[in-house]
């Protein structure tokens, strides 16, 4: 193998992408890569992968269905952060007496 000329049409993939980070779509390899897993990746990791032939530049379509499945991932985790997060105040019983006493604080 030319590494001369590997790197170079890796700096010539990486040159026609014009994103800092894109999103690739590999390929089916014979050590057992699956196809169409999605991932976002800098530039220089999707050229080396158009080059070396496990993965290729992801359609429109499929960039839209990714983001939108990040973005519906992001938003379950901050469902689940909200979720998790108790409110609790700590009060003295005197307090706690006080606040029955002046019907301010509803009898359990």
């Amino acid at each position: 193998m030319d590494l001369k000329r590997y790197y170079e049409k890796v700096r010539e993939v990486e040159s026609s992408i014009n994103d800092a980070f894109v999103v690739v779509a590999s390929l089916e390899t014979p050590d057992g890569g699956k196809a169409g897993i999605l991932s976002e990746v800098p530039s220089r990791v999707a050229a080396r992968m158009v080059v070396d032939g496990t993965g290729k530049l992801a359609s429109k379509p499929q960039v839209q269905q990714f983001r939108e499945a990040q973005a519906q991932a992001q938003r379950a985790a901050e469902e689940a952060a909200t979720a998790n997060r108790v409110q609790l105040t700590v009060l003295p019983l005197a307090e706690l007496n006080r606040l029955r006493e002046t019907g301010s604080l509803p009898r359990e």
